[in-house]
């Protein structure tokens, strides 16, 4: 039937393959939607984990004494603990110290002896000195106010031959580094955050996203014809979600790429440098019902001691990892009890308490952490400053109250790598399926015994070596003597 034709036959082989990777999508996929708190195993299984967090406060604008939130979309919170909280349907930002009391509300700014308003803001950010960055979205700018609230600067539409002459600027999160350079997350471009140097002009993109091709769209592209293909979903970089900036100037990002890596760590040059050496990548859920489908991640918050957290917005979890990847815990959900969701849209950590906004809502959630999640917490902090000791304390009373937590034995593995302790080293590694580091144990193990007991090793080579020449002389000697009795 296809002689003739191997390209005919090779593109159905392709369509026959693709039908049945999605076909069988539904059944490989196994649910982790049960458990309220729960962890992954080396083998990806959810299995049973202590509550690291629990919702204790209900926060919403009447309660704060500042009037009902309307559709707010951003949280922030400073070194010293301050949270402003961006109300986008309101058009301004709400101030809050520690305890929740309103310090400030910050709704307009002067300009030239005019007062300005904000039109549905969607993004803000707050440096260590209490400069403000809002991404005042309905109006097209990025503003920069002062510790005062005054008047910075105003970052309005970019000219550059790398932008469509079209296009409209539409600022939605936004960040600065200590050079104060302006990164911004903007509608509508595929190319990456978009930088702006300390006078507001624009100067690159960074970051860029690669283009995610699928297979059955290109499948079919191959048999259409022009005008059917020009309707059909262009390939482009998946757009980004959200991000944070880090103690360093690194953005941690989350983009909407459902099968690719959806968090990412940039560098000055937009490289990701994030360390994915866990059992399986940062990506929210690894299991989950074929329904629903992965995780979207909509906002990432980046802590000390490379400790990150993103927000699943399908399921209303919030994920955290440490610098190697390894998730630690998840809380949260989708639902109207204390602690569950409708429309999660922000994440931030006060000290080591979170707050979740809900955007349809209008609330805040207050998380604490309990016994087990402060002690994981401080465990992974000891580890990373490099008190082994104090990590392996730690790590153990972890897995005393949570056995099925894998990476915590590589944890109190590590810690006694670093003091030197090869051979026990070598246990927990095995235990928790670190073959790299159980490797490296192994060869220092290795060397660790050679080099004590190197004098006796010595010895006996030389007894062996020495008694192999004596016998061999006096075995020589006794051949002589017989020769010359023969004779």
């Amino acid at each position: 039937m296809f002689k003739g034709k191997p390209k005919a036959r090779v593109c159905i082989l392709a369509a026959l393959c693709c039908f049945i990777v999605l076909s069988a999508g539904g059944t490989l996929i196994h649910a982790a939607d049960g458990a309220a708190s729960y962890n992954y195993s080396y083998w990806s299984r959810s299995v049973a984990s202590p509550a690291a967090y629990e919702a204790t406060t209900l926060l919403d604008g009447a309660n704060l004494g500042v009037g009902a939130f309307n559709n707010p979309s951003d949280l922030h919170v400073t070194p010293d603990n301050e949270i402003y909280v961006l109300d986008s349907g309101n058009n301004r930002i709400v101030v809050l110290d520690q305890q929740f009391n309103k310090t400030a509300v910050i709704d307009s700014f002067d300009h030239e002896g005019k007062a300005y308003s904000f039109l549905n803001p969607q993004g803000i950010y707050v440096t260590e000195q209490k400069h403000l960055i809002i991404a005042d979205t309905g109006n097209k700018r990025v503003v920069h106010l002062d510790q005062n609230h005054s008047l910075v600067k105003i970052v309005e539409k970019p000219v550059s031959d790398l932008l469509q002459a079209n296009y409209v600027f539409q600022p939605v999160r936004v960040v600065m580094d200590k050079a104060q350079r302006i990164y911004v997350m903007a509608l509508g471009i595929f190319d990456g955050f978009m930088e702006f140097n300390t006078d507001g002009a624009f100067t690159s993109f960074i970051g860029a996203n690669k283009v995610q091709v699928d297979p059955v769209e290109l499948f079919w592209k191959r048999f259409s014809t022009k005008a059917q293909r020009s309707q059909m979903i262009m390939f482009t970089p998946t757009e980004f979600t959200n991000m944070d900036m880090n103690d360093e100037g690194f953005i941690f990002a989350t983009n909407g790429d459902l099968w690719g890596d959806s968090i990412k760590k940039l560098n000055a040059q937009g490289n990701d440098i994030l360390r994915r050496t866990g059992y399986f990548n940062p990506k929210g859920d690894v299991r989950y019902t074929s329904d629903i489908g992965p995780s979207r991640l909509v906002d990432i918050d980046v802590t000390d001691s490379e400790i990150y957290s993103v927000l699943d917005s399908k399921r209303g979890r919030i994920f955290t990892y440490n610098g190697d990847g390894h998730f630690m815990y998840v809380f949260g959900g989708m639902g109207n009890q204390l602690g569950e969701f409708n429309t999660p849209t922000a994440i931030e950590r006060v000290g080591d308490d979170f707050l979740v906004l809900d955007k349809a809502f209008g609330e805040i959630t207050v998380f604490r952490t309990t016994e087990y999640g402060r002690t994981l917490n401080e465990a992974v902090r000891s580890y990373f400053r490099g008190e082994e000791e104090k990590a392996y304390k730690l790590y153990d009373q972890t897995v005393n109250r949570n056995a099925n937590l894998d990476f915590a034995y590589s944890g109190i593995g590590k810690a006694l790598f670093r003091q030197g302790e090869y051979k026990e080293s070598m246990q927990y590694f095995k235990q928790s399926f670190e073959q790299n580091h159980y490797s490296k144990a192994f060869l220092l193990y290795r060397k660790q015994v050679l080099r004590e007991h190197f004098g006796l090793i010595m010895t006996i080579i030389i007894v062996i070596v020495a008694s192999s020449l004596l016998i061999r002389g006096y075995r020589k000697m006794k051949g002589r003597k017989k020769v010359v009795t023969f004779e």
